[in-house]
């Protein structure tokens, strides 16, 4: 005689049922996420003051994205701690991708430099790298040396004085580290609350020089107010063709300057991560970003989000080993 048993799942069954099906709703979901969003205003919070390079890129980005989306992007100016106050706040808002950070290289350098941020960048994914920019070593026209080298041989005779946008700032420790590591020049760093302060003490000759990203101070050094001595990136800026490399003055592999990026909440669902990132690409593609940005000293990035988080851990890994180097971490 056969006896038959009642159908029975184990435990570990139904674990694996339940565990499919909750992939099968993903895979449907994120797709359906990606279609209705966004559903309602979009907030960028810029971690600087207006005016900025930051602020200058996501208010141009913001516009387009409002345009091809068909929903208002709303510009937020919170800077503070540099840059540390905004990212900590849209760290930990909706991870919906209707709160983004817009911010520079700074967020890479706070990484190592600075302590105590209530945050950390795990807590933010990168949608887009939008824009780069060189910094740049500039100084009055009244300065005797003729180019970087000259300069840099001077330095190393007597000290000299150089302003930059505030202490642990991106062009602060790029400058550091080359005037310590690789030119081993005499220089003593002056903080400024901000770019344009510093270019103003610059203009005024109160400083000796000045290293900043290059936008901020492009139209002095085109109107005459500032002669830039050298640019810390592979080529020539198309904004200022005249101010050459660091490496065209002898000084290789010296390349400092920043980014501007957007960046969601970590668990924003990828579909809306994807999404934003291939907007933002083809903003940057267009004519207008790219004659846009280049006049100032932009150049449009164009990389693929999985291609942005990538360059981005790579950023918090170099800014790290260049901050230690100069004494500036924070432990």
């Amino acid at each position: 005689m056969t006896t038959t048993r009642p159908f029975k799942l184990t435990i570990s069954t139904w674990q694996r049922v339940l565990l499919l099906a909750a992939l099968v709703l993903a895979g449907v979901a994120q797709p359906c996420r990606a279609q209705t969003y966004p559903s309602q205003n979009i907030t960028v919070v810029v971690a600087f003051a207006a005016g900025g390079i930051a602020d200058v890129v996501a208010r141009f980005v913001g516009q387009k994205l409002s345009e091809r989306l068909g929903q208002t992007v709303v510009i937020e100016n919170r800077g503070g701690a540099g840059g540390n106050l905004a990212a900590k706040a849209v760290s930990s808002a909706p991870p919906d991708g209707h709160t983004l950070l817009a911010t520079t290289s700074a967020l890479a350098v706070n990484e190592t430099a600075s302590k105590n941020k209530g945050f950390s960048t795990d807590d933010l994914n990168p949608v887009a790298l939008v824009a780069i920019s060189p910094d740049v070593l500039a100084v009055h026209p009244s300065n005797p040396a003729k180019d970087l080298r000259e300069f840099i041989n001077t330095a190393k005779e007597k000290s000299f004085t150089y302003g930059s946008a505030g202490v642990g700032t991106g062009p602060h420790i790029g400058a550091e580290y080359f005037f310590r590591e690789v030119a081993k020049a005499k220089a003593v760093h002056v903080p400024f609350t901000g770019g344009a302060p510093a270019v103003t003490a610059a203009v005024g000759n109160h400083v000796d020089a000045i290293v900043l990203t290059l936008p901020t101070v492009t139209p002095q050094i085109n109107q005459g107010g500032l002669r830039g001595l050298g640019l810390a990136s592979r080529s020539r800026n198309a904004a200022v063709p005249n101010v050459p490399t660091y490496e065209e003055m002898g000084f290789p592999n010296v390349y400092s300057g920043s980014w501007v990026g957007l960046f969601a909440p970590a668990k924003t669902p990828e579909a809306v991560v994807a999404k934003l990132n291939a907007e933002i690409n083809e903003i940057m593609m267009g004519d207008e970003a790219q004659q846009k940005l280049k006049s100032i000293g932009f150049d449009p990035i164009i990389k693929t989000q999985r291609e942005a988080a990538t360059n981005f851990r790579n950023d918090v890994a170099t800014w790290g080993k260049m901050t230690r180097a100069v004494g500036l971490a924070a432990e």
